[in-house]
């Protein structure tokens, strides 16, 4: 794995700060069941590290403690992880939205069928990894069978109520195959939405468009095939302001697995801590964090490149 960070440190991205807090992405741990070509965590089966439950205890009490709206699991895979039906169950207590990144393939591993009707209890919205509908790219992307493993994990979630309402929402990932931005969102949802409901029939509420970031082990590839550069001058020369305006930093912030906090998922995946300096999740509140800078680097321009990319989709 090559060093990313010595090559984005330097940037002219422009000033930004928080001027809310309304959610807190936690990171449960880096292990997962497949190691896409494309992830920023580099995340895979070996990985060791977890959130434990004095860790996760902490993520509750500042949640409660400063009237957080939102916690948006992640990894590696999140359901591998001991404690989350725990975490979900807490936060449920105390009325904070829950939202899970899903690779939709850990749902077939032994144990894991129990999600099914767990996640609907519990009105989890689930955002899942669909990066084309078509079998060729998927299993191109994230590795074999993993097409037809969705689709069937797909197929199960819509016959418990998900994407179907907004009661229980089932939002899909569109990731590029390579070194290229993303198409324009609502345009490719209403693909996804016809050639899914056409050829599975399988419903979804919507498609999130998210741009590759040049970082981990998506950024090592780049450097490998010697585009690092022109890929990160993509993202340079297609700014947006708008997108900027927009960024999710300025309403979120990072937790990994031992209790530290970032601006970002990929602060944290970069080791750039918040205010550049390592800060546990005990020891800040939500004022702390108003109209401070957040910390950047050229891969920001990930965040602001043509119609903009968040864990939410496009931000324009």
């Amino acid at each position: 794995m090559h060093k990313i960070y010595p090559l984005i440190k330097s940037t002219n991205f422009p000033y930004i700060e928080r001027n809310s807090l309304k959610t807190i992405q936690v990171n449960l741990g880096y292990k997962c069941n497949q190691r896409c070509v494309h992830c920023h965590v580099n995340a895979g089966p070996n990985r060791k590290e977890m959130m434990d439950k004095k860790t996760i205890d902490n993520v509750i009490d500042f949640c409660v403690n400063n009237e957080i709206q939102a916690v948006d699991l992640t990894g590696g895979a999140p359901e591998i992880n001991k404690h989350f039906k725990y975490i979900i169950q807490k936060l449920f207590k105390k009325n904070i939205h829950i939202i899970n990144r899903c690779n939709l393939t850990i749902l077939e591993e032994e144990g894991m069928d129990e999600l099914l009707d767990f996640f609907p209890k519990y009105k989890v919205e689930l955002i899942a990894s669909l990066p084309c509908y078509s079998q060729s790219n998927v299993d191109a992307q994230r590795g074999k069978g993993v097409f037809d493993k969705s689709i069937r994990i797909l197929k199960k979630l819509n016959n418990k109520g998900y994407g179907e309402s907004k009661s229980l929402l089932l939002n899909l990932v569109y990731n590029p195959q390579g070194a290229v931005l993303p198409p324009q969102q609502d345009k490719l949802q209403d693909q996804y939405k016809i050639l899914l409901k056409n050829n599975f029939n399988i419903e979804f509420n919507s498609l999130y468009t998210i741009t590759n970031m040049p970082i981990s082990r998506f950024g090592s590839t780049l450097i490998s095939k010697g585009i690092f550069d022109d890929y990160v001058n993509l993202l340079k020369d297609s700014y947006s302001e708008q997108a900027k305006n927009n960024v999710m930093c300025k309403n979120l912030i990072s937790i990994d697995y031992d209790g530290y906090v970032y601006d970002c998922d990929f602060n944290q995946m970069l080791n750039i801590p918040l205010s550049n300096k390592k800060i546990h999740i005990t020891d800040i509140k939500k004022e702390q964090l108003y109209k401070k800078e957040i910390a950047t680097g050229d891969h920001c321009y990930g965040c602001t490149a043509g119609d903009g990319s968040s864990c939410g989709g496009s931000l324009t």
